[in-house]
């Protein structure tokens, strides 16, 4: 952790410095957690690469809170110039194939040589060993490589390429970002920094536990909706309505199904019994029936009148006018667009207000301004 105590009112992360070189994927989500939760980041790109993205115009929202600075990492004063940056650095995150920073002259051997308190992050899809570390692969290889993917979708229906937030965002960044605090955590009492191997294949392994788990207990199958959670219950599934919108089940305790069914005005005697697994084909389709009487929000007023966990499916746009998370200041606008406000809260700290990334800084003023800190933190 930083030496300097952190002050009342500012990001529980604030006084740590961060250093992301440019990638793709969960790197940047990583920093810009780190940066939403206080700490001051300074993302490394290559000469001219802000120009060619269209910022600081049309900036990326996924950047935001950071300090931006070009350096020709192939050249040696550009390398010394990030060696410089690093020595005065708590975190360093990269996300390159694996030998890709050592080649450049940047990895865990040069940055810990110059800062043996470093935290060097470095995230990947399939790991830094492994006989498939040097492979190329975006979300969908990983989440198939890690039996994921297999449970996705509808029985007898190929798996469907689901949003990248479940890899680079849930099994990479923030998977990343767990190693980083708790390694700055361990640096208090070591004094020392060390290297994070954080793989999307592993971060996705872990996520999984429970289906593991529910596996060895005999309480998941393998085949696509047969199980709790992959809509193999028809308690537990979305159906499409009147208006050919969409509302989400999840009624698992049996009081929540009972006033599912007695919302739907369905007759408890009469449908087939929630306990028959044989029987839920059936009861799907009773179901699915009973909700195609009816518009999404129509339904969404009567759930809201006796709730039984049942939520109307929202768009994206939609979800920034929700009721709930408008109140809750979920989203918040920057320049007209609006944008997730970070995330979690606390009682005592706060989080930084979302705002652009900053371009044109000088890698020796941002150096300078950091040895400041050190000398006065010594």
């Amino acid at each position: 952790m930083p030496e300097q105590s952190t002050p009342e009112g500012f990001g529980p992360l604030a006084g740590v410095r961060v250093v992301e070189l440019a990638g793709l994927g969960p790197g940047p989500h990583a920093g810009m957690m780190l940066a939403d939760l206080g700490a001051d980041v300074v993302r490394v790109e290559r000469p001219g690469a802000a120009t060619e993205r269209g910022a600081p115009r049309s900036p990326d929202l996924v950047l935001r809170g950071r300090r931006v600075i070009g350096i020709d990492l192939r050249s040696p004063e550009g390398r010394e110039h990030l060696l410089t940056l690093v020595s005065h650095a708590d975190v360093f995150i990269e996300g390159n194939l694996p030998g890709t920073a050592e080649r450049l002259g940047i990895g865990p051997d040069d940055c810990l040589e110059r800062n043996p308190r470093l935290i060097y992050g470095r995230v990947t899809g399939w790991g830094q060993e492994g006989p498939m570390a040097h492979d190329p692969g975006h979300d969908l290889n990983f989440l198939a490589a890690t039996g994921v993917l297999w449970s996705i979708g509808h029985r007898d229906e190929t798996p469907p390429p689901p949003l990248n937030l479940l890899g680079a965002s849930a099994g990479g960044s923030m998977f990343l970002v767990t190693g980083i605090l708790a390694a700055l955590f361990e640096r208090e009492t070591s004094g020392i920094g060390q290297v994070i191997d954080s793989a999307i294949v592993d971060g996705l392994s872990a996520l999984s536990q429970r289906v593991h788990a529910m596996r060895h207990s005999g309480d998941w199958v393998d085949d696509r909706e047969s199980n709790a959670s992959d809509g193999g219950r028809p308690w537990y599934r979305t159906y499409r309505c009147a208006d050919g919108e969409f509302v989400a089940v999840a009624a698992i305790e049996r009081k929540y199904y009972d006033v599912l069914v007695t919302v739907l005005g369905l007759d408890p005697m009469e449908i087939p019994p929630r306990r028959d697994a044989s029987a839920w084909p059936e009861l799907q389709r009773v179901l699915t029936d009973a909700f195609a009487t009816a518009p999404r929000d129509e339904w969404a007023e009567r759930f809201r009148e006796h709730p039984a966990c049942v939520t109307p499916v929202l768009s994206w746009a939609e979800a920034q006018r929700s009721e709930h998370l408008v109140a809750r200041g979920t989203f918040a606008a920057l320049d007209g667009m609006v944008q997730a406000a970070p995330a979690p809260r606390f009682s005592r700290t706060r989080t930084r207000t979302p705002g652009a990334e900053t371009h044109g800084h000088r890698t020796d003023a941002v150096s300078e301004e950091w040895a400041k800190f050190d000398r006065r933190s010594g």
